[in-house]
């Protein structure tokens, strides 16, 4: 019961005391492990698993969009939203489908994103 609560206090000040920088990340990290559930999911054969993971994705994914600010970063943002919508469009056919094919395509791309993103926070910390 301790441990529990403990790691939940734990959870809860990791998120209130993160920066916007580090909220990114692990709302990254989140749609890496989610869209592999959903994955798993699909291969069980278990419905709802792969549909509540796949829209958590989603969901994060809609988030990021609606927080990128393509004035300020010009081409690359405009190139970024692409990626976005594009891994969005893949899961929404993937969930339709309920197509391990599709998600081992755009898991890859997810990763990718989050490890573009780590790396440019890791290359702003440094610079600082």
């Amino acid at each position: 019961m301790y441990s529990s609560n403990a790691y939940s206090a734990y959870k809860n000040n990791s998120v209130n005391y993160a920066s916007k920088e580090q909220l990114l990340l692990m709302l990254l990290d989140g749609s890496v492990k989610f869209s592999k559930i959903a994955k798993l999911g699909i291969e069980e054969r278990n419905i709802p698993k792969a549909h509540e993971n796949i829209v958590k994705t989603q969901n994060i994914f809609y988030e990021l969009i609606a927080t990128l600010d393509v004035e300020k970063g010009g081409e690359w943002a405009k190139g970024l939203m692409h990626v976005y919508e594009f891994i969005l469009n893949r899961l929404m056919e993937a969930n339709i489908k309920k197509d391990k094919t599709i998600m081992d395509e755009v898991i890859p791309l997810i990763e990718d994103v989050r490890d573009t993103w780590n790396e440019a926070y890791k290359l702003s910390k440094n610079a600082k």
